[in-house]
């Protein structure tokens, strides 16, 4: 296994390599110390986020994005608008990504990488002798309307020193798909990925891709869903005299899906990502959404203070561990949700708290949601009264609806707990 380093030390390789030339200098690029062919993403979510261990560190993210209200040929009238989610990333991208001490970088559920460093220090007679180092990075990235994803390998930080012969080093990268479910769906692969080539070689070819394709009608459930692990495997072997430690390993785990939810896209489906989206409201003056937001704030930060009165009161959707889920298909409980909501409403604001629809029963968790006022009376283990009801300006919460519902067609989110989002407030 090759050493994961922190790149952004200085000073000695793990060996202790104190030959007459100094040991590479260790790349830009951070990563931890362990292998991180043990780890998922923190942010990952479905079946693959049980079958492996969660990293503890959560993935570099891009700056938060919300709506943009846009004004419309009517006077005094607004559009508000949910950003398209990034579709594609440079190396560079992937690099600041990553920053000091990231093994994950997303920066859209369609927009990934992760990347790992490989410090070989040669030996001679169980005696260091020299160096070598590089960089992998794997983009993956998925066009719109799309069921293939293409994972861009980069090598970069090539260095060596002392006395090797890196035309003689060979490295192989293998992408592997260790687990899928279900197990019958036949992943297509494609692209250029080459076979075993020398240091030397891929200090000069730099890049190549890798594609992957899960055809429709190969998946469970209505959603026609195919879950699937990928891990790309280095190989290393050193020229005839020596011996490496540090002779390459599994690089890092990353998790897509297929799916052909209907009410996201009427096509053949696509692939994402499995990690967990972040909706984001603005609590700024002027923002559409201004009074939901402050309404998620408060159920965040005092929830005990908002109603029905529940003093143990913790609302989900705050973080990875514990996301929201969408709730599509069952329209009962959807409406049961709100339902109770309005309940909540009625009780400390009155049988005519909507003022002649001045004012609309807002609630959090949304009522679209498996997690929703509700839930209690669906799910046994469910804490009571989990939630926050109260009546909000009807256009900022219908504003703030229509965001939530593009968001999750955006983002391809589908029903069930093998799909989630986490709601922050800015």
């Amino acid at each position: 296994m090759s050493y994961m380093l922190p790149l952004g030390a200085n000073g000695r390789g793990p060996d202790g390599f104190a030959g007459e030339q100094s040991p590479v200098r260790l790349s830009s690029l951070s990563q931890q110390r362990q292998a991180v062919a043990s780890r998922m993403a923190a942010e990952t979510v479905g079946p693959a986020r049980a079958w492996a261990p969660v990293s503890r560190v959560p993935s570099g993210a891009a700056p938060l994005v919300g709506s943009s209200a846009v004004a419309s040929a009517a006077a005094g009238a607004t559009k508000v608008t949910w950003p398209d989610p990034s579709r594609t990333m440079t190396a560079a991208e992937c690099r600041k990504g990553l920053g000091t001490d990231k093994a994950f970088f997303v920066k859209s559920r369609f927009a990934v990488c992760s990347g790992a460093v490989f410090l070989q220090t040669w030996l001679q007679n169980k005696r260091p002798v020299g160096q070598t180092q590089f960089v992998v990075l794997s983009v993956g990235t998925i066009a719109a309307k799309s069921r293939e994803i293409s994972f861009q390998y980069h090598f970069t930080d090539m260095a060596k020193t002392g006395s090797v012969k890196t035309g003689g080093l060979l490295i192989k990268t293998s992408p592997k798909i260790p687990k899928k479910w279900p197990g019958t769906a036949k992943v297509t692969q494609g692209g250029n990925v080459p076979g075993s080539k020398s240091f030397d070689e891929l200090a000069r070819t730099k890049t190549f891709k890798h594609t992957v394709k899960v055809a429709s009608k190969q998946g469970t459930g209505p959603d026609d869903t195919v879950f699937a692990v990928y891990e790309p495997v280095i190989s290393i072997t050193p020229p005839p005299g020596y011996t490496l430690n540090g002779a390459g390993g599994k690089l890092f785990m990353l998790a897509p899906r297929w799916d052909k939810a209907s009410y996201v896209s009427r096509d053949d489906g696509a692939a994402a990502f499995s990690y967990l989206p972040t909706l984001t409201y603005s609590s700024k003056k002027g923002a559409p959404e201004k009074a939901v937001a402050d309404h998620i704030k408060k159920a965040y930060s005092s929830p005990g203070a908002t109603k029905p009165v529940n003093s143990a009161k913790k609302i989900p959707g705050q973080s990875a561990s514990d996301p929201l889920n969408r709730l599509f298909r069952d329209t009962d409980r959807r409406k049961k949700n709100r339902s109770e909501a309005i309940k909540v409403c009625e009780k400390y604001w009155g049988k005519k708290y909507s003022k002649n629809n001045t004012y609309q029963c807002d609630e959090f968790p949304f009522a679209t949601t498996y997690q929703g006022a509700a839930e209690s009376q669906f799910e046994a283990a469910a804490p009571k009264n989990n939630f926050s009801a109260m009546p909000l300006v009807t256009a900022e919460n219908r504003d703030a609806g229509i965001l939530l519902g593009q968001f999750m067609t955006k983002n391809r989110i589908i029903d069930g707990t093998n799909d989630g989002f986490i709601v922050k407030i800015k």
